[in-house]
Order: structure tokens, then C-alpha cells, then sequence
């Protein structure tokens, strides 16, 4: 039976015979009972049986009771609940049988967990047939196989593409449930799907459609997130979606600019990524950076900003007064002014062994999404920072053990005083100062690292599985070559710092002077951790977002 809407979230009970006559007249009796809470599903071949649970199965939906007929060609009943029991092993069976077959009905108790087996014919249904199923559904309800809508991932777990669609998909607040594709529900979903063997990740989305290694983009138009603008051009286009950028489409949409927030990932940025912000103004017992991000977002919507996803900026043009932003796909945006927000990214680690190990251990950021399979096992983590910190107390919460490897003499002169006393605090959180990564071997996954003593040069080798990698950030710039003053680091350089020696920059071509946080081309702002010498805090990323947008404003009226 096709579904209908109303019968899509209520949990099956599906009955299947060869012979026509019999399967209506089950599916009748069933339907005059439980029509109302449950639905019957049909089928008249063991096939098309399993089929159909496999179809259940891809919807997330539950079934109940199966059940079978004895005598079916091809596959007879034993057969298919055996098949059966692979995709919904809670489900209770209940073989149809004859007198002559009662036999074989007892023997199949031993074969597949047989819960009952009735003989046919069952009249009336309200002594032999109703009793059973009332009898098995509150079994079945007791043993609680509720389930929550949500979109599943089938990977592996040292697949670095696997670990990059669970970090996009937690970096978006998109509910999902990872399933490791050599584990019993992981073979399930992958043999429903028909996808058993074929490129991972799988991800199958609450419309139950199957994606194949997916990429950003295809996935993100999949589960709901926005990824086309609704307008060809807007006051103020935001690009990057961090502290500051979320700051800057809250004040600049909230103040009445048609504001658009263009984010290459994830929004939230690297302090997104944070498991504790402790220092924000206005939260004393700390929030996640997932949940600042959440509610940022949801406060740029409601004021009315749009929020686009995996759109790669690639390039920014000067067309009169209008600027124009070109994306990786040939396509562009228009707007009377943009914030540059891009923030940075953590360094990659270059010790010998590590690069061709991300995302298969070795991991920039992802302390979050990776922390379940950490529980148990030895975590080292590089970098003296606060994203360190974080990590580290984070981690340690399962983790028997987190090592902190930093190549100054302490975390004094990097890390907030708060976050030393929490590290200190913890008795599974070791430090080892004047340490650095200087080599990493594994194969299919990390399995060791090799550290350093840069006091005495001594080497050692040590068993690792995971290594988190916090080392100080770039900005991610280029695309800004020939338009937009940068220092030798790639940072952006505005307002003051474009001046030299107080003077105006020469190829400045306005007669005021730039505003504070105005890059060399009037009407775009950089704001943010972007910005040469900002102060690398949220509170003061999402202080110079609305700064940029009063900015915005006074370079509009004159406009």
C-alpha cells in the first residue's frame, strides 16, 4: 500500500502471503483494529516484503509486529523473517500456518526468535487473532523503539570525508546520527539504501533520500539550510558568518539594510567550534559557541537578514558604487557596501606524516564532533591557546587521558588565566611545555606520533590514535589580491592602519579620510579577527560587526 500523509509517522505492522485472497482478508481484520494507531502494510511475496521494510527502514519509520506466512514460493516464511530480523530485529514475528505445517512453526522458534505462530484460518479474529497482536504490541511498545526524526550518516570511522559531513552538518545545528558502516545498524541502513559497499559517507536525509559522498553543497541544499539569495543586490552583503560577521548582519538587518550573510562552511567560525566560552559578557556560567552561534543566527533571521551556506567567495570588484562579490560558481552579488568577516583558520601542522592523517585522527577543530570516540583513549592536543584549553577540559571529560603539547616554556603568555586554573585543575590533563609534533605514522589512521624536547633535542615516540591541532590562525585572504590593502600576513589593514605617517594612503580617492574600520576601497569594512591587529575575542568580533555596520550607515549617506 502506497503511504498516505496521515499514516507516514505511525509505526507499521506488516503482514505478507503469496495468496491474494488471504493477504486482503489479514490485512482487513488487522485495519478494523488498528487502523487508528498503526499502519498495515501489505505484500503478497517475501520480496516485495522486504522491500517494503527497507523503504520503512530509509523513512526512519518503526514496525512492530511482522507477519508471515509459512507457504510462500521462493522465499517461504522462515526464510523471510530470518531476512527480516537484519532490518528490524525488535520487531515481533508471528508465522501463518496450517495444521500440517505446525512442525515446522516449532522449529522456527529456534531459528528466528519466533514470538507466536497461528493456524489458519483464525476465525473469528476476535478470539484468535486480536488477542496475539494486542498481546505482542505491548511487548513491542514496552521494549521503547521510539524514534526521533533525524538525518543519518553511514560512514567509516577514520574516513576523513565521513568526519567533514558530521563537522558541516554539527557546525549547522542539523540533528543527526552517526552510524558506523562496519556495525550492525550501520550494514542495516546501508542494505536498505542499496548502497552496501559503494562510496562513503552515505548520508540519508528525514525525506529519506540517499545521498553518496556528498558534497557541501548537495548537502546542504538537502537538509534545509539556504544556499541561493533571494535578491540580485543588497545594501550590505556580510561576508563570513563568525562573531563579527553574525554581529554585523544582527545590527545591519535589525537597523533596516537588506542584509545578506554569505559563509563558505559553517557560521560560528572557530569560536563556533568552542565547547566553552566562560569570558562572554553576560553569560557567568559560560555558553558554547554552538549555542551563541544558534541564537545569533536566529536572531539575524528574525530581524530579517538572509543567512547562505557553502559559498565560496572567490573575488571582489569595484563597479561604480556598487561592489560586487563573485562566487566559486561563476555567479555574483551586488550590494551598496560589504563587511569583510572571514576571520582565520587554524595552521596547518607541517611535521612529516600529518597531512595525509586529517581528518583520520588528526584533527583541526573538531573537538566537538570527535569527542564520543575519544572516551577511553589517549588525546593529544597542540597549541598553548584558548580553543586549546577548551578542548583540552572538554575532552577530558571521557578521554583517560589529554596531553597539552606546547612549544613555549607555559600558557601564560597565551592562554586566559581562567582556563590555566580549570587545566590545572583537571587530573587527566597533563602539560608538556617545550614539546612540538616533529613527526606522525599510522596507517589508514594515526597510530603515533613523534615528539621533540626543544630544550635538549631529545626525540620519543609515543602511541597516539587522536591529535587535535590548534596552532595559531591565517586569514584566508587571497581572493582580495589587487584590491584590498593586506599586511605580510594577509590580514586586512583599516582605518588608522592604512595611514602613513597620519597621512592619508595615496590611492585613498575620497577626500575624508577612511573610517575606523574602512579597508583602502570606501564602502568595505573589515571587522573581526580579519582585521590587522583586532583582539582575537568574541566580545570584541561581535563589538566591531556593529561597529562596521554604523560605518556602513554614515558611508551610505553619502552616498
Amino acid at each position: 500500500m502506497p503511504p498516505t500523509p496521515a499514516d507516514s509517522a505511525r509505526t507499521a505492522i506488516l503482514t505478507v502471503d503469496d495468496d491474494p485472497d488471504v493477504s486482503r482478508a489479514v490485512a482487513r481484520d488487522l485495519r478494523r483494529r488498528y487502523a487508528s494507531q498503526y499502519r498495515i502494510v501489505r505484500a503478497e511475496s517475501g520480496q516485495s516484503a522486504l522491500d517494503a521494510l527497507h523503504e520503512l527502514k530509509l523513512r526512519g519509520d518503526q514496525v512492530a509486529v511482522i507477519l508471515a506466512d509459512y507457504r510462500m514460493p521462493q522465499m517461504n516464511g522462515v526464510e523471510f523473517l530470518e531476512r527480516a530480523m537484519d532490518v528490524y530485529p525488535g520487531a515481533r514475528r508471528v508465522l501463518l500456518t496450517a495444521y500440517a505445517d505446525t512442525s515446522a512453526a516449532i522449529d522456527a522458534i529456534n531459528v528466528v526468535d519466533l514470538d507466536h505462530y497461528l493456524l489458519k484460518p483464525w476465525d473469528p479474529p476476535e478470539e484468535k487473532l486480536y488477542p496475539v497482536v494486542d498481546a505482542l504490541l505491548e511487548t513491542w511498545r514496552a521494549s521503547d523503539h521510539r524514534v526521533v526524526p533525524e538525518t543519518k550518516v553511514i560512514g567509516h570511522r577514520w574516513s576523513a570525508r565521513s568526519s567533514e559531513v558530521r563537522e558541516f552538518l554539527a557546525r549547522n545545528q542539523v540533528p543527526y546520527r552517526w552510524f558506523a558502516s562496519d556495525e550492525p545498524e550501520g550494514k542495516r541502513l546501508l542494505e536498505a539504501a542499496n548502497e552496501d559497499g559503494l562510496t562513503l559517507p552515505v548520508v540519508i536525509t528525514l525525506e529519506h533520500d540517499v545521498l553518496v559522498a556528498p558534497s557541501d553543497a548537495e548537502l546542504a541544499g538537502r537538509v534545509g539550510l539556504a544556499t541561493t539569495p533571494s535578491s540580485d543586490f543588497y545594501d550590505l552583503i556580510v561576508i563570513g558568518g563568525g562573531p563579527a560577521g553574525l554581529g554585523a548582519a544582527v545590527y545591519g538587518a535589525s537597523e533596516g539594510l537588506r542584509t545578506v550573510l554569505v559563509e563558505r562552511t559553517a557560521t560560528g567560525g572557530q569560536a563556533g567550534q568552542s565547547s566553552r566560552i566562560e569570558n562572554y559578557l553576560g553569560f557567568p556560567d559560560g555558553v558554547s559557541g554552538s549555542q551563541l552561534t544558534s541564537r545569533a543566527r536566529r536572531q539575524a533571521a528574525k530581524f530579517g537578514a538572509e543567512v547562505l551556506t557553502t559559498r565560496e567567495v572567490t573575488g571582489l570588484e569595484i563597479n561604480g558604487s556598487a561592489r560586487t562579490v563573485r562566487f566559486s560558481d561563476g555567479s555574483a552579488l551586488d550590494a551598496h557596501s560589504v563587511i569583510l568577516s572571514t576571520g582565520v583558520e587554524y595552521r596547518r601542522h607541517r611535521a612529516p606524516g600529518l597531512e595525509p592523517l586529517t581528518g583520520c585522527g588528526v584533527y583541526y577543530g573538531s573537538a566537538l564532533t570527535e569527542a564520543a570516540g575519544c572516551i577511553g583513549n589517549d588525546v593529544y592536543i597542540v597549541g598553548g591557546a584558548n580553543s586549546a584549553g577548551q578542548a583540552a577540559v572538554y575532552l577530558a571529560r571521557g578521554a583517560r587521558s589529554v596531553t597539552i603539547l606546547v612549544r613555549g616554556p607555559s600558557l601564560i603568555k597565551s592562554m586566559s588565566h581562567y582556563l590555566i586554573e580549570q587545566v590545572e585543575n583537571v587530573p587527566n590533563i597533563k602539560v608538556r611545555t617545550c614539546t612540538e609534533v616533529v613527526g606522525a605514522r599510522g596507517d589508514g589512521h594515526l597510530e603515533g606520533l613523534t615528539l621533540r624536547d626543544a630544550n635538549t633535542g631529545t626525540e620519543e615516540d609515543v602511541d597516539a590514535s587522536w591529535l587535535f591541532v590548534f596552532i595559531g590562525a591565517a586569514p584566508l585572504t587571497g581572493w582580495l589580491d589587487g584590491v584590498v590593502t593586506r599586511d605580510d600576513r594577509g590580514f586586512v589593514l583599516a582605518g588608522p592602519d592604512l595611514s602613513v605617517g597620519g597621512e592619508q594612503p595615496a590611492d585613498w580617492p575620497l577626500d575624508r579620510p577612511p573610517y575606523h574600520l574602512e579597508t583602502s576601497v570606501p564602502g568595505v569594512f573589515a571587522a573581526g579577527d580579519v582585521r590587522a591587529e583586532s583582539a582575537k575575542r568574541v566580545a570584541s568580533a561581535v563589538g566591531e560587526g556593529a561597529m562596521a555596520v554604523m560605518l556602513v550607515h554614515r558611508y551610505l549617506e553619502k552616498l
